[in-house]
């Protein structure tokens, strides 16, 4: 699994023109789904998110995690994550995962998350033609690799 937390002020997905989720201060979590990727990736990237300590305490130091702020959270699936760019100039997608196998994974994300933050999340929908709009707080971006664990 590959991540792309953003810390934002806003953010929201919307879908044929309609706002399926938003949220306030948080994170938008975009992220792509392999093969190879299971319960113990879904575990580990699900609680490195949760407990990252991008936000700022009251010295102005990037100290807290959403948890600690009380922040929320957006999951949107992104399979062009997993692009390839090593041969030519069109991305190859050979890495992400089919359907079938894809979104069993990205729910059963969705489901940690919200147990461990201890509140509903806000997503898109698999598949769907979406747009994202957001407000970086920052900004900030880190991009996780649950195959590196880094």
């Amino acid at each position: 699994m590959k991540a792309v937390v953003q810390r934002v002020n806003k953010a929201s997905v919307s879908i044929d023109g309609k706002v399926h989720s938003k949220i306030k201060q948080g994170l938008l979590v975009l992220l792509g789904i392999t093969d190879n990727d299971n319960a113990e990736d879904i575990e580990w990237l699900a609680k490195k998110i949760v407990n990252l300590r991008i936000f700022n305490d009251d010295s102005g130091i990037m100290n807290l995690s959403v948890i600690d702020k009380g922040g929320d959270l957006i999951i949107v699936s992104q399979f062009t994550l997993m692009a390839s760019t090593k041969k030519g100039n069109r991305p190859s997608y050979i890495k992400a995962a089919r359907p079938e196998i894809a979104i069993p994974l990205y729910e059963s994300f969705i489901q940690k998350t919200e147990s461990l933050i201890g509140k509903k999340v806000g997503t898109g929908i698999f598949g769907a033609d979406m747009k994202i709009d957001l407000l970086n707080d920052g900004p900030v971006t880190i991009i996780i690799d649950t195959e590196n664990k880094q």
